[in-house]
């Protein structure tokens, strides 16, 4: 499996698939004009990972400070990917960054956490 890097954008998040070393880290802000197209590549390298190395585990690091619904949507597919392969015996955790004093995104990664059953899912707060 490659690993690959996307620029961040004013729109965009930066994206560093790492899976050499079973990590992907997400930071910045998502809200691209065509989700599907943003997203979709990234969601197919990960379930392309997870067919091959499931058992191998992987952290994902999630530092966004605002998305839209489509990205919201785009994380869920993600997260219930890497749940279903915790699900196969796979380490999978998945660290949720949020700054100190932002509630609505701390609520967001509770939301996201109540619907994992098998991953690790951390909400780790950020002092500025």
């Amino acid at each position: 499996m490659e690993d690959g890097f996307i620029a961040a954008t004013d729109r965009e998040p930066e994206v560093a698939l790492h899976f050499s070393k079973r990590y992907i880290s997400l930071k910045g802000e998502a809200y691209p004009e065509d989700a599907a197209a943003f997203w979709g590549p990234i969601i197919n390298a990960l379930k392309n990972y997870l067919t091959l190395d499931a058992h191998a585990g992987l952290t994902l690091d999630i530092e966004l400070l605002y998305f839209n619904s489509s990205s919201a949507k785009a994380l869920m597919n993600i997260l219930n990917a890497m749940d279903e392969a915790a699900q196969q015996g796979g380490d999978f955790c998945i660290n949720w960054y949020c700054q100190e004093e932002d509630e609505t995104m701390q609520e967001f990664g509770e939301e996201f956490s109540e619907s994992l059953q098998y991953a690790t899912f951390k909400i780790e707060t950020l002092t500025i």
